[in-house]
């Protein structure tokens, strides 16, 4: 079959080097890719929220899958722009993709749906003295979250209460634009951080090996946190005990509510945990939680 991929990045150099190696991929476009994918396939010079361009690429060549890399496009409705039409995507609807696109809308899916996550509370500038009451009831450091897209930059963890308020107020006067409109405070998580990535078509899973990355730019694991620096898999502390409560408390019940909301999602589901090191709430030191 003739596939498209989306996206440039480092993601999408990966995904088109295990995509070139099927014997099932006739050819392999890339919109717009990047240096490194010129090696598995064709760049196309089309910007993933393209929709039109992707769509006459799409019939003038004969493309039987379109891969999407980005969140972008997914959360700008890409999979439903060519519901109906012949070509496979591979990514969630628009209105699924809201997991991603908008942490308030993922934290509300998960506490309706027994998730284990953070207790929150999400805040526009209107409510600021409001979140500033929400923040004295935590304990340090603090986490403040933009609502919406920030390509893996907007999240804050500081470490007093006056730093919390002050960056609260820069986040929701325009530090990361529109996507911190909207901020969630929530609870801070102690504990190791893993990735875990599941396939889905919407009805049956399949939870892929796991990972680790290292997000905050500086050395020794300092500084803000990024889109990522570097990751490594297999995660040694994610063994079978720990994937058992993953799979149970946190696989299942996405799936089970993505199909109760009719929620359509055919792809990658990214779950970013944290293997807890002290109790919370009603969690319990080696539990796994969903940080996102």
């Amino acid at each position: 079959m003739n596939i498209l991929l989306l996206g440039s990045g480092g993601r999408e150099c990966a995904i088109a080097w295990k995509l070139a190696q099927s014997a099932k991929c006739d050819k392999l476009y890339i919109a717009p890719g990047n240096a490194g994918t010129t090696a598995y396939g064709e760049n196309v010079a089309i910007k993933v929220n393209e929709f039109d361009k992707i769509a006459a690429f799409v019939e003038e060549h004969q493309i039987e899958m379109l891969v999407v890399g980005p969140e972008d496009p997914l959360v700008n409705g890409v999979y439903d722009y060519f519901e109906g039409s012949s070509v496979k995507v591979i990514g969630p609807s628009k209105a699924a993709a809201q997991l991603e696109g908008s942490k308030d809308f993922c934290k509300r899916f998960m506490q309706r749906n027994g998730v284990p996550s953070a207790r929150y509370q999400s805040f526009t500038a209107a409510e600021y003295d409001e979140a500033c009451r929400f923040l004295e009831t935590l304990q340090a450091p603090y986490v403040l979250k933009a609502d919406g897209l920030a390509a893996g930059k907007g999240v804050l963890i500081l470490p007093t209460l006056d730093e919390a308020k002050h960056e609260l107020k820069e986040m929701l006067g325009g530090m990361f634009g529109a996507a911190s409109a909207t901020v969630v405070i929530e609870e801070f998580m102690s504990g190791i951080e893993c990735s875990v990535f599941v396939l889905t078509d919407g009805e049956h899973y399949k939870i892929l090996p796991v990972a680790k990355d290292y997000k905050r730019i500086g050395e020794g694991d300092t500084g803000l946190n990024t889109g990522g620096m570097g990751n490594c898999s297999p995660v040694p502390f994610a063994d079978d005990e720990f994937m058992q409560k993953v799979e149970e408390r946190i696989v299942r019940p996405t799936i089970e509510g993505l199909k109760k909301e009719g929620l359509v999602y055919h792809g990658f589901i990214f779950l970013g945990l944290i293997r807890m090191d002290r109790d919370i709430q009603c969690y319990h030191a080696g539990d796994p939680m969903v940080i996102e």
